[in-house]
């Protein structure tokens, strides 16, 4: 009997557990990015919800480039896009990156590459505030390929961030 019972937990434990891997909690704090659209992993009504604890919580990545907006290089650190992408299920073609006052603009979901761009939280490991282009700005790693030096890829490096909307 006692194996039994055994068996029966770890077959709940094992059905369980892609229900855990796929749970992003619910946000604690302050909403910072809300993700919606074509998503498969969701914490809200449809849509994904991230605090900064829960952005942070994700593999940061840190890119140190120069870019038209500062002086010199600058480090910044975030959630890769790839890894945003792959973590939700992102299943569209164009992520739409609106910012706090309504501005938006289009994303190829094909920028989301290893080493690609970041969603960036913390500029010089200060937390970016809405003064400093915060509280999430996309940040392409300029430096490291000529063709992220194009008003393209400058146009699509939206500040002020605050959610994204993923369209077919």
């Amino acid at each position: 009997m006692l194996s039994s019972f055994f068996k029966a937990v770890m077959f709940l434990t094992i059905s369980v557990m892609p229900v855990w891997a796929d749970d992003l909690g619910m946000a604690q704090g302050d909403v910072l990015l809300t993700v919606s659209g074509a998503i498969e992993t969701t914490n809200a009504d449809g849509m994904a919800q991230f605090d900064l604890e829960m952005l942070e919580a994700l593999d940061a990545t840190v890119i140190d480039t120069s870019t038209i907006w500062t002086d010199g290089t600058q480090s910044f650190q975030g959630v890769s896009l790839d890894v945003l992408v792959d973590r939700l299920g992102l299943t569209g073609d164009t992520l739409r990156a609106t910012a706090i006052n309504d501005y938006a603009v289009d994303i190829p979901i094909s920028d989301a590459v290893e080493g690609g761009p970041i969603i960036a939280y913390r500029l010089n490991g200060d937390t970016l505030s809405v003064r400093d282009k915060g509280p999430l700005w996309i940040v392409y790693p300029y430096d490291s390929d000529a063709s992220y030096r194009s008003e393209v890829i400058y146009s699509r490096s939206i500040w002020q961030l605050d959610r994204i909307v993923v369209l077919d």
